[in-house]
């Protein structure tokens, strides 16, 4: 990975998803706004700060680019477009919120 690129795994379960009730919501449903997805990271470039491989990032589904290595659908971001990020490491550190 170059610069500050990032490279994620998609999750299974980006497809259908149940209610707290137990109803069945397909992944074509329209939620009324936008649904973040967690994914794995696989890959980070030398310029990322904030993330590690084997993290999990919160991203914007809608703002991806696709590439597909061996079969396997990966997506490639930059690391501003990352909403949280998810590691053992963070757990007894702050928030790690800054603008």
């Amino acid at each position: 990975m170059l610069h500050d690129r990032i490279l994620v795994e998609l999750d299974d379960d980006s497809g259908e998803r149940r209610s707290s009730g137990g109803i069945v919501i397909p992944a074509t449903a329209d939620m009324g706004g936008r649904r973040l997805a967690w994914s794995k990271v696989v890959g980070v470039g030398p310029h990322a700060r904030a993330v590690e491989v084997g993290d999990r990032v919160l991203f914007d589904p809608v703002e991806k680019a696709e590439v597909e290595v061996n079969g396997d659908v990966y997506v490639v971001m930059r690391e501003r477009d990352i909403h949280a990020v998810a590691a053992q490491r963070l757990a007894d550190e702050s928030t790690g919120l800054y603008l």
